[in-house]
């Protein structure tokens, strides 16, 4: 669940939505592991009730992204400030019955059940993250990207034709590519000399990828035509792509085990579940969806391949 984290009080209570944020909180305090006195001081105390050092470190984690640009010092102190407005502005509405009215009954028992369900998907990627399981997909991948061919070149790219030709005439002369890159070319790249990296044929368009590989180390092509214009390309090495080390893409790998248990989980419990699609033709109904918020965004081979830090145009799609 994300809150947007308040500046002003007003602010902090303008939106109904704050209530399933405060539903959330209090719930996920829940589920934090016991700790001794001396490592959660209490840190404020509103009519009674006491706000511990804990409970900013789960609010801080709740409202999330808000407070990134704030330093330590700031945010503790506005979130403990939040927190002390909740509770004296909470108090009030269970004195005025707020929790008693059938709009609030909604949004609670919404927020339980997304708190409940974030709570238990969490826990099932947590445990399908063994090393064994990340070790079997980085494998997996790694069988899929060795022995791939990459090229690494440099292009320059220009508006028209008669440009790229003239390009081209100078190089045949003798002009250095990567300083006439620097000069001639409108790819963002050309501070680089226009260079592009390592790249696989799939990451560039086909116009371009065609000519690259088919290029010698040290060769340069013709003028060649793409949706972005006219290049002309220089390949400067060509390589058997390896795999990069497990470290590297540990990360990736343990987001793809994660996402991948949790789809599998969610999608077991509704073979299981009887759904009722009421606002749908009974054979429309009986369909499973098309797609799922559950599923993985990545392939295993996708989880260990490297980021390339410099791009050529990309591929279509």
């Amino acid at each position: 669940m994300t809150t947007s984290f308040p500046v002003t009080t007003g602010q902090r209570f303008r939106h109904a939505s704050a209530l399933a944020g405060c539903l959330a909180l209090a719930l996920s305090l829940a589920f934090a592991g016991p700790l001794r006195a001396a490592d959660d001081p209490v840190l404020a105390k509103v009519n009674g009730v006491e706000i511990k050092k804990s409970d900013v470190a789960m609010a801080e984690e709740e409202l999330g992204p808000s407070l990134a640009q704030m330093d330590p010092a700031t945010k503790d102190e506005n979130v403990l400030s939040f927190l002390i407005d909740m509770k004296i502005v909470s108090k009030a509405a269970e004195d005025k019955k707020v929790a008693d009215s059938e709009e609030f009954k909604k949004r609670l028992a919404f927020a339980r059940n997304r708190l409940l369900m974030d709570s238990l998907l969490a826990n099932e990627g947590k445990a399908a993250n063994t090393p064994d399981a990340m070790k079997k997909v980085y494998e997996e991948a790694s069988k899929q990207i060795t022995g791939e061919q990459e090229v690494r070149a440099r292009h320059i790219l220009v508006e028209t034709e008669d440009e790229a030709k003239a390009v081209k005439a100078e190089l045949d002369k003798g002009a250095d590519f990567a300083e006439l890159a620097k000069k001639k070319s409108k790819d963002p790249g050309s501070a680089d000399g226009g260079d592009l990296g390592f790249f696989t044929k799939e990451q560039m368009v086909p116009e371009f990828s065609a000519v690259a590989f088919s290029l010698e180390p040290g060769k340069i092509s013709d003028p060649v035509k793409s949706q972005f214009g006219w290049h002309i390309i220089k390949v400067e090495e060509k390589r058997n792509r390896k795999a990069p080390d497990f470290e590297q893409v540990k990360a990736q790998i343990e987001n793809y085990v994660t996402r991948k248990a949790q789809a599998d989980y969610v999608s077991k419990l509704r073979a299981e579940a009887k759904v009722e699609r009421l606002d749908q033709p009974a054979a429309d109904a009986a369909k499973p969806d098309a797609k799922s918020d559950a599923k993985p965004d990545a392939k295993p081979a996708d989880a260990a391949k490297p980021s390339d830090s410099k791009m050529a145009p990309p591929a279509k799609k």
